[in-house]
């Protein structure tokens, strides 16, 4: 079963993902699809480019330097941007926030306040939302938690990775066990309603038993929620990977024990397997939405209120507004240039057809809640589903075979075994991946 379902594919954190985006979307599509959009909430996301340290695995677009002063230049560029930006939302409620990397927490306390009192002022907040950053532990005192608090983060996501000396030495990522612990039990006295753990598996000299014993050891910090990601090896596209030892990686199938074991060990200490690679204990946002069959998916994965638009703002930043994607330049100078000459920055984007917006529904469906009622969706989409669907669900019959689906009285119920190839069943509904030739820009599902 791993060797036939080992093969590339999507996280489907959108549909269409971002290989379908072009820079024949001008700034007028984006205003368009603002201006036709239903929702009057926003979810913000902020890219904060910026590492003290390069750590080997990382495939996330960052800038790797120790001079704050290079953050108060892109400070000042973003300022431009969020200036820029804000006056098409004013009619926009801000219930999300979420800053990521980069690490956010490389900029100092000062830098942080100055950023947040800016957002603040141009865009209307709700007196409560989810405002959540990205927090790395190697590099901050534990005083950082008071400025967060001061800004008005809410919830924070530490950044681990894995506890074992070993491979975090493999990895350039060494940090102080001890200090997390202080930092999450710090925050956790100081109010924050949610704090997420970041772990990947797949590492260099990770085997299932190491990784058993960095398990145990988040159990003892007891997060709200846990992102346990699938280490994506792809040297040819990110060259900090190249310093990664082929041979120091454990097999697809060590790589899928882990996951299995992480499965079990989570949900029988009481968190809720969310999907791919999100925990939640039970009374989680998280966890209450998908029970409830409201969870969401977007470009920070597994989320809440689906009712938002997203609008990212800094380098790289994707925003997904209506029917429409939009992506800021990826790299920092040209991002710069883009500011100076157009006050945005807006590289490429992706507007959606008819047949994108019938297939992104029934792509978060399956990817959201592992199951899926065709006659409702008949009724919501206006479609005859398995006529609509033909062609898809020819695709679908191998899964079924291997009992990884099951499709009975017009229902689609992924086991709990095909959960873990959610990514692969999603492929079936994806038009656009069907183009074999482009599998190879996709990370391997295991």
């Amino acid at each position: 079963m791993i060797e036939k379902y080992n093969y590339s594919g999507p996280r489907y954190t959108s549909y269409p993902t971002a290989l379908e985006f072009d820079d024949s979307f001008t700034e007028q599509n984006l205003l368009t699809a603002i201006e036709n959009s239903k929702s009057d909430k926003l979810s913000l996301y902020i890219h904060i480019p910026f590492c003290a340290k390069l750590c080997y695995y990382c495939g996330c677009n960052k800038v790797i330097t120790r001079h704050a002063h290079k953050a108060d230049q892109y400070i000042e560029y973003l300022s431009h941007e969020i200036i820029k930006r804000a006056p098409l939302f004013k009619h926009y409620t801000v219930t999300q926030m979420h800053w990521g990397g980069g690490t956010p927490t490389f900029l100092n306390p000062e830098q942080i306040l100055k950023l947040t009192d800016l957002i603040k002022a141009n865009f209307n907040f709700a007196a409560e939302g989810e405002f959540s950053i990205e927090v790395d532990p190697r590099e901050i005192e534990l005083s950082m938690l008071d400025t967060l608090k001061e800004a008005g983060f809410n919830r924070i996501s530490i950044g681990v990775q894995d506890f074992n000396k070993e491979v975090q030495v493999a990895v350039n990522r060494e940090q102080d066990e001890q200090f997390i612990f202080d930092l999450m039990a710090k925050a956790k006295a100081m109010g924050f309603v949610s704090t997420n753990i970041d772990l990947i598996y797949g590492l260099p000299h990770q085997t299932p038993e190491t990784f058993a014993a960095t398990m145990q050891r988040v159990l003892d910090l007891s997060p709200d929620r846990l992102s346990v990601f699938n280490y994506a090896h792809l040297p040819a596209r990110f060259a900090a990977q190249r310093k990664i030892k082929d041979e120091h990686l454990p097999s697809p199938k060590q790589k899928l024990e882990m996951l299995h074991q992480t499965i079990e060990t989570l949900t029988g200490a009481g968190y809720q397997y969310i999907g791919m690679d999100h925990f939640a204990k039970p009374d989680d946002e998280l966890a209450k939405l998908q029970r409830e069959g409201k969870l969401h998916r977007n470009f920070q994965g597994y989320t809440t209120q689906e009712e938002c638009d997203l609008l990212g703002l800094g380098v790289s930043s994707i925003s997904q507004i209506g029917d429409c994607y939009a992506q800021n330049q990826k790299d920092i100078r040209p991002y710069y240039e883009a500011i100076d000459k157009d006050g945005h920055a807006l590289w490429k984007g992706c507007s959606l057809n008819r047949d994108d917006e019938i297939r992104r529904v029934v792509i978060k469906q399956l990817i959201c809640h592992f199951d899926l009622d065709m006659a409702k969706m008949d009724e919501k989409l206006g479609i005859k589903f398995e006529e609509y669907f033909a062609e898809d669900l020819k695709l679908l019959q191998t899964f079924i075979d291997d009992k990884l689906v099951e499709v009975t009285d017009r229902k689609i119920t992924i086991s709990p075994t095909g959960r873990l190839l959610i990514r692969n069943i999603c492929m079936c509904f994806d038009l656009y991946y069907r183009q074999k030739a482009r599998q190879q820009q996709f990370s391997r599902v295991i």
